[in-house]
C-alpha cells in the first residue's frame, strides 16, 4: 500500500537506515531464527548458525539499536541474555526504486522470499501431526478485482489475523499457554502482471 493508503495492521515501517543495519546475511538469519523460534540467546544463535558467540552478541546489539530485537520478557535477566524479534514492515517498492536503497532492499527481500520457500518445503516434506495438518492450510484464490475491491480483501483478511493473534497473545500472556507452538501465517496479496507485460 502507499503511505497514503497504509495498511492499518503494518507494524513499525523502517527507513533506509535500518534497512541498511537489516540487510546483512547473518543479521538476517539471525532475525529468522528468532522469528521462528521465538527467542535465543546469542550463544544459541551462535551454536545454529556456526559463528561466535562474539559475532552473534555484535550482531544483536546493532539489530537492537536498530529495534529489531529486545529483551525477552519470558526469560529473566541473568548471566545470558535472551533476545526476541521486533515486528517491522518495509515498503519495499519505493526502496527498490530509490538507488540509495535498492542493493539492500533487493537483498532483504530476496532473503524473506528464499525464508518463505524454505519454510513451506520443510512443512511440505515433514509433514506433522494430522491435527495440526488438518488446521494447515497452502492455497491460493485468482480473481479480476478493481483496485478497491482489491484493498477491500487485503484489509479484511489482515484484520482477521492481527485480530486473532493479538487475541492469542493476550491469552497466553494470561498463563493459557497449554497446547501452544510457533506457528507462521503467510499471506500475499499481489496483482499479476496485464497481459502486456506478461
Amino acid at each position: 500500500m502507499s503511505e497514503s493508503n497504509p495498511l492499518p495492521f503494518r507494524a513499525r515501517a523502517i527507513g533506509p537506515e535500518e534497512l541498511k543495519a537489516l540487510a546483512h546475511p547473518l543479521r538476517m538469519a539471525m532475525y529468522d531464527y528468532l522469528s521462528e523460534h521465538g527467542s535465543a540467546t546469542a550463544s544459541q544463535l551462535g551454536r545454529h548458525l556456526g559463528e561466535s558467540s562474539g559475532q552473534t552478541s555484535y550482531h544483536l546489539r546493532q539489530l537492537e539499536k536498530h529495534g529489531f530485537v529486545e529483551d525477552d520478557p519470558a526469560h529473566e535477566r541473568g548471566r545470558d541474555r535472551w533476545w526476541r524479534a521486533v515486528g517491522y514492515s518495509i515498503d519495499g517498492r519505493d526502496m527498490l526504486r530509490d538507488p540509495r536503497t535498492a542493493d539492500a532492499a533487493q537483498a532483504l527481500l530476496q532473503g524473506v522470499i528464499a525464508d518463505r520457500a524454505k519454510v513451506l518445503q520443510r512443512w511440505l516434506s515433514l509433514g506433522d501431526t494430522p491435527e495440526w495438518e488438518d488446521a494447515s492450510l497452502n492455497d491460493s484464490s485468482t480473481s479480476d478485482l478493481t483496485l478497491e475491491e482489491f484493498r477491500e480483501v487485503v484489509l479484511a483478511v489482515q484484520g482477521i489475523i492481527d485480530g486473532a493473534v493479538k487475541h492469542a497473545k493476550g491469552r497466553k500472556a494470561a498463563g493459557d499457554t497449554e497446547g501452544r507452538r510457533r506457528v507462521r501465517i503467510y499471506f500475499d496479496a499481489l496483482p499479476l502482471p496485464l497481459d502486456d507485460d506478461a
